[in-house]
């Protein structure tokens, strides 16, 4: 299996993943993941569509010239509330519209090839999340969004998984899904990361704040973070595959169980939702 992208944080990922017999010798397009994320201040949508449609050209050559079998393009899962009428401005108009162009582009090539739209990715190679332990250690607030705007989030070890199973002939042609069970907001989502290291009552900047917030928090963040999803996981779902971690509850406990392998008690297991 060859991958674009591979010195991402989800090529390591997808690297690591045992490869059956059935996806050997296909090719995986990461090119824009790093994205795809609620983690960040907004940068990474920093020329996200030119970044994207050049690597996706990338790896189609890749692809391609290595006599792969079948390209699987990872994309995008938010984009499934624009396709439900959630509406969007810029900056991140045109990086929906990007998406979608990809999509189709590598739909249509000389590779067999299918797309996995995944949940904004979190688990124990974040960086970001990395720099939120320390933020929150040093007691700063961040942009949490409202408690009831929710969003499709998904493990980086679910992602790997979900790109490898989708490897599969009969899934050419096809745009699938993978996130975990239930869309929830990023506000629930970090605040019990917080709590898992050691901050029991994180601070949200207040939304009155906004337009101070924006000196060092881009706008496209910030919209992110407003775009409501459906709150069903979207389908059709990658055939075969299932999330090891459902909720956020256990996916967070094993990232930090991740970054301290040798503590004498695992955490406690914090309630998913409520």
């Amino acid at each position: 299996m060859s991958i674009t992208g591979l010195h991402t944080e989800l090529g390591s990922i997808v690297a690591d993943q045992p490869v059956p017999a059935a996806a050997a010798g296909a090719h995986i397009n990461l090119v824009g993941q790093q994205a795809n994320t609620l983690l960040h201040d907004g940068h990474a949508w920093d020329d996200f569509a030119s970044t994207l449609r050049a690597g996706t050209r990338r790896a189609m050559r890749a692809a391609r010239d290595s006599g792969a079998p079948m390209l699987v393009h990872a994309s995008f899962a938010f984009v499934h509330a624009v396709e439900q009428g959630a509406r969007v401005g810029p900056p991140l108009r045109a990086a929906v519209r990007a998406v979608r162009e990809c999509e189709a582009l590598v739909l249509s090539g000389p590779v067999p090839a299918c797309v996995v739209r995944l949940g904004y990715l979190y688990g124990p190679a974040s960086a970001d999340l990395r720099a939120y332990r320390i933020a929150f250690g040093l007691g700063r607030p961040y942009w949490s969004g409202a408690a009831s705007t929710r969003q499709y989030h998904l493990h980086q070890l679910d992602a790997g998984a979900a790109l490898i199973g989708a490897a599969q002939p009969q899934n050419a042609g096809r745009i699938m899904y993978a996130t975990d069970g239930t869309a929830v907001s990023f506000r629930q989502l970090m605040d019990a990361f917080a709590q898992r290291v050691g901050r029991p009552s994180p601070w949200h900047l207040p939304p009155w704040s906004r337009w101070l917030a924006r000196l060092f928090i881009r706008e496209a963040h910030m919209q992110q973070v407003a775009l409501c999803m459906p709150r069903r996981a979207p389908t059709p779902r990658v055939p075969g595959w299932r999330p090891r971690f459902p909720d956020y509850g256990g996916g967070l406990d094993q990232l930090i169980q991740a970054w301290h392998p040798d503590a004498q008690d695992p955490p406690a297991h914090l309630p998913a939702r409520g």
